[in-house]
């Protein structure tokens, strides 16, 4: 199987990852305790992803421009998710009173369509690396699509909106993902900015999203959870690199 086809199933398997996590919270018949523990690992192996595969990689396809380009990636989500809208995190969404308004609900969903669009980008751009990058930035993708999911349909219920619509916000983050795999495989000639800058917005999800979710919880097991994540990455990167 071809580097583009693995791509595009990879795209959709992510995407229905989100439809999933967006299915978890409307439905109500999953224990939501366990999503901080995706949160948690998830942050360790895209952690590990983003610093010791994507950015050497990075560097080795863009040169010099790498790093400013991971910077860009990086403030781009800044912009969108936290700069456009102030109120913003990964969970169930508790603070009904922040989303009264439809422009602020919108506004971070929009925000979560930009990030989740990079998501494709940078899992089309590792194929197109090595089936290696590929696979492992899948891995660290799929382990926060749920909670993606999970928090998009969360944000519609807290903004008065129907189950259905909530669902279908988390359906259109799965969308988006699948359009920045397809962007990637039809323009294959973006690699060398397409990697970088989806090497900062892993890392920006990872780091400045998840990194503070987990550091909300009381006790150690979330945090130590966060190893985990990194020890699942770097066992993988021991057997399979």
């Amino acid at each position: 199987m071809g580097s583009i086809t693995t791509s595009i199933l990879l795209g959709i398997a992510a995407a229905g990852a989100n439809a999933f996590g967006g299915a978890v919270l409307v439905q109500k018949d999953w224990d939501k305790k366990y999503l901080r523990y995706f949160i948690a690992v998830g942050a360790g192996f895209m952690l590990g992803t983003a610093m010791l595969e994507m950015l050497p990689e990075s560097i080795r396809v863009s040169g010099p421009n790498a790093p400013l380009l991971l910077l860009i990636g990086y403030f781009i989500v800044h912009f969108f998710e936290h700069t456009v809208t102030s109120h913003f995190h990964f969970g169930e969404e508790t603070h009904k009173e922040e989303f009264a308004d439809n422009h602020r609900v919108f506004s971070v969903i929009f925000g979560l369509v930009i990030h989740t669009f990079f998501d494709g980008i940078a899992i089309a751009s590792g194929f197109l690396v090595s089936s290696w990058l590929g696979w492992v930035i899948f891995f660290a993708v799929i382990l926060h699509k749920v909670p993606e999911g999970f928090t998009a349909s969360s944000i519609m219920l807290a903004g008065g909106h129907s189950k259905k619509n909530a669902w279908l916000a988390s359906a259109l983050l799965g969308f988006a993902t699948f359009l920045g795999v397809v962007t990637v495989t039809t323009f294959t000639r973006s690699l060398p900015a397409g990697l970088p800058l989806s090497a900062g917005v892993t890392l920006y999800v990872a780091a400045s999203d998840l990194i503070p979710e987990v550091n909300r919880e009381p006790g150690t097991l979330v945090a130590l959870a966060v190893f985990l994540g990194v020890g699942m990455f770097l066992v993988l990167q021991h057997f399979f690199h």
